[in-house]
């Protein structure tokens, strides 16, 4: 998948993957820092494991899921970027989510787009949301009935938050991938969903 993403400066030609097990090595690129700390998230945030660390987790599942959990940015041969798009039932932090109970409907066809990482040099010129514009035809090409995530609305904030706040995404990148809001947990915190059934 190839996504122009116009209205960012400077204007950016993003390939989006599916994260493949020969791609493995790629994806630890994008955490930064964090590559060498296999304690860290490695989005294993909404997930339960019985891997000795989240990396050994992640790494599992990139090399045996099918279809693959998530996808990757480059800019040319550079990787920059990662999301993971999956059914929701497979998030048990997502699925037994009080607050979220409330606003989801029961349904095994729904998909969730649960992180975004982008490298810290390119942030802000648009990756972010041509990962949600793949994730939304990822969602759809395997069946999904919507893809639906849970995003901050960074207007709300009295400041401007981390990378490590907005990793679920934010309010403008959604809107710009033409989410529409369905119920919000908390004042900044929107539920965003993509009908897939009538695209």
């Amino acid at each position: 998948m190839v996504v122009q993403q116009e209205g960012f400066e400077p204007m950016t030609s993003v390939r989006v993957v599916p994260a493949t097990a020969d791609r493995w090595p790629q994806l630890g690129r994008v955490f930064g820092p964090r590559e060498k700390d296999p304690t860290s998230c490695w989005c294993q945030r909404f997930r339960r494991h019985d891997e000795p660390t989240n990396r050994d987790a992640l790494q599992r599942e990139i090399q045996q899921t099918d279809p693959p959990v998530g996808l990757l940015a480059y800019l040319d041969d550079n990787v920059v970027g990662w999301t993971r798009a999956v059914p929701r039932s497979t998030l048990p932090g997502i699925a037994e989510h009080r607050a979220l109970s409330r606003i989801l409907d029961e349904d095994l066809d729904a998909w969730w787009v649960s992180r975004f990482v982008v490298r810290r040099e390119h942030r802000g010129s648009g990756i972010g949301v041509a990962l949600l514009d793949a994730a939304v035809d990822w969602a759809a090409q395997h069946g999904a009935s919507v893809l639906d995530g849970h995003p901050v609305d960074t207007d709300g904030l009295a400041r401007i938050p981390s990378p490590s706040a907005v990793f679920t995404g934010t309010l403008v990148m959604f809107r710009r991938a033409g989410f529409a809001e369905i119920g919000r947990t908390y004042p900044t915190r929107p539920v965003m969903r993509r009908d897939l059934l009538h695209r």
